[in-house]
């Protein structure tokens, strides 16, 4: 099998092939409950947050949790909010080191390219064609116009190759790109990890990449454990079950083609983001990271 094959082959899990993607849709309700619950200043600003999941989703919106008692449940979006926040503030440093191509890999229902302010940057948004095919009814049910810069990228990856599908959507693979990986990596095999994360390395010096990964169960301690399960049984249920998880220095040997490597845990997430708060929105537990890596 050649070079071109295997990474096809390990790249089929990249994004759920059947329908659109509920974990998708669990992100996109925190992010909008974080715009309509916790207290300003809001760590991660997103007009469209709320706007893009429309009538369709609001009640559910509404039910998510936000009592005191439920504290991994406001972790978790704390946790997902600053995800979103982390990977715009390294695309921020990414523009001002030249790169013009932001690519999302498994975008979902991301407003990024709704928002973008960088007049050189283009968006291409990776899915598989069912979730972009949703989430383009719902900007279009929500009258929330397609951008210019953006272009959307399906790919079947069971038919399809991801490098030859950004290249007909008007990929420059001899540019500097900028990646987002994110509420992704969880769901893969070690090989479509590695066929992934090749690709990205295989990209021009000054590309980057951020991403958020989970540690294993083994090293949690019992409480977290406990939530783990319970997150993992929810996305099992969903059809998307967690697959990958690293610990820091698992994580760190597999990004031996990468430089200038920041993997941020709760303390640091926490103190970057959440510090002072006048309310509870913060990171609990230790199961959670954040990690930017540079060419």
């Amino acid at each position: 099998m050649d070079d071109g094959q295997q990474q096809q082959d390990g790249l089929i899990d990249l994004v759920e092939t059947a329908k659109p993607s509920r974990t998708a849709l669990r992100v996109a309700m925190r992010r909008a409950a974080h715009q309509i619950y916790d207290a300003q200043p809001l760590v991660f600003e997103d007009p469209f947050a709320v706007s893009i999941l429309g009538d369709t989703y609001a009640e559910e919106v509404r039910r998510t949790p936000t009592r005191p008692d439920r504290p991994f449940s406001v972790s978790l979006r704390a946790f997902l909010v600053a995800r979103s926040r982390y990977a715009e503030d390294n695309l921020a440093r990414a523009v001002e080191r030249g790169v013009s191509q932001y690519v999302l890999l498994g975008a979902g229902l991301d407003t990024f390219a709704h928002r973008n302010a960088y007049p050189g940057l283009k968006v291409f948004e990776v899915d598989h064609p069912a979730t972009q095919q949703w989430k383009r009814e719902l900007l279009e049910a929500g009258g929330i116009a397609s951008p210019e810069r953006l272009t959307y990228t399906p790919v079947d990856f069971e038919r399809e190759s991801l490098p030859e599908q950004l290249a007909a959507a008007g990929f420059d693979a001899s540019a500097p790109t900028f990646f987002a990986w994110l509420g992704v990596v969880p769901y893969l095999t070690a090989e479509a990890f590695r066929a992934t994360l090749g690709f990205i390395a295989a990209q021009p010096q000054g590309s980057g990449v951020v991403m958020d990964y989970g540690q294993p169960r083994h090293v949690l301690p019992f409480l977290e454990q406990l939530a783990h399960d319970s997150l993992a049984s929810r996305v099992a249920l969903a059809g998307e079950p967690f697959r990958l998880f690293f610990t820091p220095d698992e994580v760190a040997a597999e990004l031996s083609d990468f430089s200038e490597i920041e993997d941020l845990g709760t303390g640091e997430i926490n103190h970057r983001y959440f510090a002072n708060r006048s309310d509870s929105l913060r990171l609990r537990g230790t199961a959670g990271r954040l990690l930017c890596a540079w060419r």
